[in-house]
């Protein structure tokens, strides 16, 4: 029987969620899976966000902007707890909605909601782009964050004229500890793994500011040229790569990590390089 061709090769996972999945996948393959978590996720409790989803649910707006399913999600979620479910869906079907990504567009579907305008490539800039040409004078807008600030679709939505830009953040992202950072940073100086599966933005500029600040960054930019090769879940993940300077980026057409790991195995495929 023919060698898989991530057979023997080192992949460090550096997510937090479907870790387990992900390691079966790689394993399945003939891969070593390593778990280098650069990103954890702390989801608050619904008296956090209590007080902005009460007001969007009394109140509604004219836009609301969705930037991930998982966030969307939790909105409901939260205020199902809090008892005021049908009246926040009542809300949302009566705005104007603006999505960002696959997840929540099936988000959508799953409510029975419609979008007006829907940013299929992910990133913040396209769905800026693409409410391009919206009129936001005097709208009172929502914008359902994805685990950090962004300030920069707010003054964007303020320079249109929007009455009001409200901000929900169901989730934010956490950092991972030092001592992940460094070893993570100090494998890929030594060439001691073959491949990093990143699967947020955010992990990426958590190990890039860390070498940024340990005076390491050229090290860290070469390696990824010439020793180990990176790989984005889609397109805003390896927007961050190229923002500091990597080229060489492995991406699935579906944003799927499982798609990540063929995608990876199709690329050794393809260089003809088997099995260690």
């Amino acid at each position: 029987m023919r060698k898989s061709a991530l057979s023997g090769k080192r992949i460090v996972i550096a997510g937090s969620q479907k870790t387990q999945e992900m390691s079966m996948i790689i394993e399945k393959q003939g891969g070593l899976p390593r778990v280098r978590s650069l990103q954890g996720l702390t989801v608050f409790n619904e008296n956090f966000i209590a007080e902005p989803l009460r007001k969007l649910a009394a109140e509604g707006a004219d836009w609301v902007i969705m930037t991930t399913g998982l966030g969307a999600e939790r909105m409901v979620q939260s205020s199902e707890a809090l008892g005021f479910r049908e009246a926040l869906l009542a809300s949302l079907s009566q705005a104007q909605i603006a999505t960002r990504g696959y997840k929540t567009t099936a988000f959508l579907k799953k409510y029975g909601l419609q979008a007006a305008v829907n940013d299929e490539d992910g990133t913040v800039e396209s769905l800026m782009k693409n409410l391009g040409t919206i009129d936001f004078r005097g709208a009172r807008v929502w914008v359902q964050l994805h685990g950090e600030e962004a300030p920069e679709l707010e003054r964007f939505l303020q320079d249109k004229g929007a009455l009001c830009v409200h901000t929900v953040l169901p989730y934010r992202h956490t950092p991972p500890e030092w001592s992940t950072l460094e070893l993570l940073l100090s494998e890929l100086e030594y060439g001691v793994v073959d491949a990093v599966c990143f699967t947020t933005a955010v992990q990426v500029r958590y190990l890039f500011s860390y070498a940024l600040e340990q005076g390491r960054l050229e090290q860290l930019v070469d390696a990824f040229e010439r020793k180990v090769f990176a790989v984005a879940v889609g397109k805003v993940t390896a927007s961050a790569l190229k923002e500091f300077g990597v080229q060489r980026i492995i991406v699935p057409e579906k944003e799927r990590m499982g798609a990540m790991v063929i995608e990876l195995l199709h690329f050794y495929e393809s260089l003809g390089l088997k099995g260690s």
